[in-house]
């Protein structure tokens, strides 16, 4: 199998790190090669992060470059925008529509551009934007956006559920679980 590439991006303390770690466990117990790279940008201080997860047969590197990536999984529409050139011609972009004003916004030295969703899409991408927070408060947390969007992931992977939600048995802590898995369930069926 050809080598697949994944890019998680987000703002720093949205959970971008513990959904790389769940899609690469979930992939290594799948029988692939992972390599998943570690979390780049001011992750804490609210600033734009990006991890990389690649898997396949043998996987020598794990970063990912302009116009490779298959998914890019993005928690803020801004960030999508941002990240867009490392998208496969054919690739698909799995976004949260919120929208997190970055620093320059807040400043008001910019405004938040227009239409970023609409803007992914002319530009041939394929899209398939939706609201995880809502979908997250609705489950019992703003805080499982990242599961959320992994459940909305799996539409694209030809994986049963319960290997995902193995993964997340193995990789988030007990008591937030069955929130969790709800949260999945709802980011899957939305």
């Amino acid at each position: 199998m050809e080598t697949k590439n994944i890019m998680i991006v987000g703002v720093g303390g949205q959970g971008s790190l513990l959904a790389s770690k769940l899609l690469g466990h979930l992939l290594l117990t799948r029988g692939y090669d992972v390599k998943v790279s570690e979390v780049h940008g001011m992750s804490q201080r609210g600033g734009s992060v990006v991890t990389y997860v690649r898997y396949g047969d043998k996987v020598y590197s794990p970063v990912i470059d302009r116009g490779e990536a298959d998914y890019i999984v993005s928690f803020e529409a801004l960030e999508a925008a941002r990240w867009l050139p490392y998208l496969k011609q054919d690739g698909v972009i799995v976004t949260n529509t919120q929208q997190i004003d970055p620093m320059p916004v807040i400043t008001g030295a910019a405004e938040y551009p227009e239409d970023i969703i609409g803007k992914l899409k002319a530009s041939g991408a394929k899209v398939d934007a939706l609201d995880c927070l809502k979908i997250a408060n609705e489950a019992g947390s703003s805080k499982a956006v990242n599961i959320v969007l992994l459940g909305r992931l799996s539409h694209y992977f030809d994986l049963p559920e319960e290997a995902w939600l193995e993964a997340m048995e193995a990789i988030v802590p007990a008591k937030f679980l069955e929130m969790n898995k709800k949260a999945f369930r709802m980011g899957k069926e939305a």
